[in-house]
């Protein structure tokens, strides 16, 4: 197969712009996860992670590729499966048939992750692009080059059990109607994003933001728990998948294409605006780790104050951005 692998920042999307690339449509990374309307901001205390609660920073597992289905008139085709065998026959079948397939994995059960990087997290994406004797041919977009990968790990990685549990996921597209992107279908998307993050519902948007911080000023400062809590925020703001300040700066980059595809020059300060809430974020994940090792007091009101601060400057954002867009 002619494929061309391209790393990326997050494993969405790169996964879905070199799947739109390899069927020729002019899709960089951070075009596919504007379109798709994928930065958010969640705090879901009713899902669990080891006991500790689910913090997002993008939409849910794939909102990117199904978020791009209506501004490219595509049509994909996902499949899951009850058993292995039958995840292993089907994806050699549409290999053989020249198909490029996307497949959800869990990072813990592929081993050309070094071993600090692995962990139980089941909505890791990636492409295959051929087989060889008994591997794999794998273009994962966080990754500089393709990787090997025998069959009996991927498929342990493609059928993992636990939360996001992927059932052998595959997709791949059956038909893309638009292989170019409509500036109406950029300024939708934007309109859209800006909805979920100003919307009027506690755990979402700058309000969930708010919602951490309330729940973060209560925890007593000497407690395990508490330094427990800290250390698994940072970890679903910087490790897990892009990151809070990553999906930011990709959502930036997002800004500066718009601002070409759409003739709307006004996005282009709107992009680096947002570069600099995602360095506040990076500041803001240094100083959680830094009371996690014990580099600092562990102060919860301290770190309350400045998730409200990020709150504030991405509500202004928003609301600007909104005025700009009309």
């Amino acid at each position: 197969m002619n494929f061309e692998h391209q790393q990326a920042a997050h494993c969405e999307s790169g996964v879905i712009s070199n799947l739109m690339r390899h069927h020729g449509v002019p899709m960089t990374e951070s075009l596919a996860f504007g379109l798709s309307s994928a930065l958010s901001f969640a705090y879901l205390p009713f899902i669990k992670l080891s006991g500790l609660p689910l913090i997002s920073y993008r939409m849910p597992p794939k909102s990117i590729i199904k978020g791009l289905l209506a501004p490219l008139a595509a049509r994909f085709r996902f499949e899951t499966f009850r058993t292995p065998e039958a995840g292993q026959r089907r994806l050699d079948a549409l290999l053989a048939d020249g198909q490029l397939v996307g497949l959800q994995t869990s990072v813990y059960w592929l081993p050309y992750f070094p071993p600090n990087m692995r962990f139980h997290f089941n909505a890791h994406n990636l492409l295959v692009y051929g087989k060889e004797g008994d591997d794999y041919l794998i273009s994962d977009p966080v990754f500089e080059a393709p990787m090997r990968c025998a069959s009996a790990d991927l498929s342990r990685a493609r059928f993992a059990k636990g939360v996001l549990a992927p059932k052998g996921l595959m997709y791949y597209p059956q038909a893309i109607g638009h292989k170019v992107v409509e500036p109406a279908a950029v300024v939708k998307a934007i309109r859209k994003n800006i909805r979920t993050m100003l919307a009027p519902i506690p755990i979402v948007g700058v309000r969930g933001m708010r919602m951490l911080a309330n729940k973060l000023e209560r925890l007593p400062a000497g407690d395990a728990h508490t330094v427990d809590f800290i250390g698994h925020m940072v970890r679903m703001q910087e490790e897990i998948g892009t990151g809070g300040a990553g999906f930011r700066f990709i959502y930036a980059a997002f800004l500066q294409e718009a601002a070409q595809l759409a003739a709307m020059p006004q996005l282009v300060p709107f992009s680096d605006r947002l570069t600099a809430i995602g360095d506040d974020w990076r500041g803001f994940a240094l100083k959680a780790a830094r009371m996690v090792k014990r580099r600092e007091p562990v102060d919860p009101p301290e770190l309350a104050k400045l998730l409200r601060a990020q709150a504030d400057q991405e509500e202004v954002f928003f609301r600007d951005l909104k005025r700009a867009v009309a």
